[in-house]
């Protein structure tokens, strides 16, 4: 039987950065049901352009790269001033490569603003794919203003992974109208080599650690890019009154947060913690190393959009205590999934830490109704059909007005 469904649009993704963040991550995802017929335009070489060829996916740069990744979205306006020529080259850089797709496709927030420009001079559609809580904890006054502003005049649709992210843009100043829901999805690329998936039993754990070279005991990780407000400091002071526990600080600084690896270091050796911690960098093998651990936290201050890192524990059949803020809630069903705590609560979190631990058969309770959420809710392929809905929706309503 054939496929009902118009076919796929010629799509330009967009995004400007190709270092692997969450936001890459998911791109990532995306583009593999578009290969073949449709391009990503990335501002920067990287390592997300070489897993997009890999994958059979056409991929743009500019002639000449810069670095835009200085300009903070917290931050005044007045410091893209010196861009301004770089910028406007990479918009009619753009502008020509979007007249040969039917959709021009942002994928981050400095995408978007200039693909704003671009779609409109190449008389495209836009797609915006908001991976941010649009709040002042995240974003300048400025910056707020503008996104608003651009949103609402030029993009078809603004695609958002949680209704706590849909229901920020609305708070500043959206339209509800442009809203599309796709939860995010998550595909793992998992070692299976000292692992049983029927069983966590204590015998393959050992192995499993021995191996990665993790410590013994009762073992928690933090999972995200290092940045103040993703709350790795709650975990080291929740660590300080959990004395016979240990924890991994898995992730690197990507966008310009040199300096908070270093704070979080001597934050350890003040709380007197630095033998019973380990600053992993970014890694590979984050499933493996979830696999190989107690519990997963995310312990984020602000609210986030989303939070892969915990669909990934949910796969990955390891419990999680998360901060309860942003899309936390929706993710793990209002704590029936995940335990969930205030939000920059280090007593609390260590409060949890310690009932998992000496509970374990909530722990277990935990992981059965998190792998099942997960798979029904958060899987790659049902992210990618959303999407693709999404832009069927955006190219046939571009197609009418044209004919009309």
């Amino acid at each position: 039987m054939s496929d009902p469904r118009p076919p796929l649009p010629r799509v330009l993704f967009v995004n400007h950065a190709s270092r692997m963040g969450g936001a890459e991550f998911i791109l990532l995802d995306i583009v593999r049901g578009f290969a073949g017929r449709s391009s990503a335009w990335l501002f920067e070489d990287g390592p997300l352009r070489s897993k997009m060829e890999q994958l059979g996916m056409q991929t743009l740069l500019p002639r000449t790269q810069g670095n835009l990744t200085g300009i903070k979205r917290d931050r005044s306006l007045l410091r893209a001033i010196p861009k301004l020529g770089e910028m406007a080259a990479i918009v009619r850089a753009i502008a020509t490569a979007g007249r040969a797709h039917e959709v021009v496709y942002a994928n981050s927030q400095k995408a978007f603003v200039l693909s704003t420009f671009a779609a409109a001079l190449a008389r495209r559609p836009l797609i915006w794919h908001l991976h941010d809580i649009l709040t002042e904890a995240h974003f300048g006054e400025r910056q707020l203003k503008l996104v608003r502003i651009l949103a609402n005049r030029f993009a078809a649709r603004v695609i958002v992974p949680s209704t706590a992210a849909g229901a920020a843009f609305v708070a500043a100043g959206g339209r509800k109208s442009l809203l599309r829901l796709v939860p995010n999805g998550v595909t793992l690329d998992t070692d299976h080599t000292d692992w049983d998936d029927t069983a966590r039993d204590d015998m393959a754990r050992a192995r499993l650690r021995a191996r990665l070279g993790l410590p013994s005991g009762f073992v928690f990780g933090v999972f995200s890019r290092l940045a103040p407000w993703k709350g790795q400091r709650v975990a080291l002071e929740a660590l300080a009154r959990l004395p016979d526990a240990s924890c991994l600080i898995v992730g690197s600084a990507l966008f310009g947060e040199d300096l908070y690896e270093q704070e979080l270091r001597s934050l350890a050796a003040t709380l007197g913690v630095t033998p019973r911690v380990r600053f992993l960098g970014q890694r590979d093998d984050v499933p493996t190393l979830m696999r190989a651990i107690d519990v997963v936290v995310h312990p984020s201050t602000s609210p986030e959009p989303f939070g892969r890192t915990l669909v990934e524990a949910m796969l990955s059949r390891t419990p999680v205590i998360a901060a309860d803020s942003g899309a936390a809630a929706e993710i793990l069903q209002g704590g029936e999934a995940g335990v969930l705590v205030p939000p920059g609560d280090p007593a609390a979190l260590a409060g949890a830490l310690r009932r998992l631990r000496f509970q374990p058969q909530i722990a277990a309770g935990l992981v059965e109704r998190g792998e099942r959420r997960a798979r029904e809710m958060f899987s790659a392929a049902r992210m990618r059909a959303g999407v693709e809905a999404v832009t069927r929706e955006v190219a046939t309503a571009r197609d009418e007005a044209a004919a009309a």
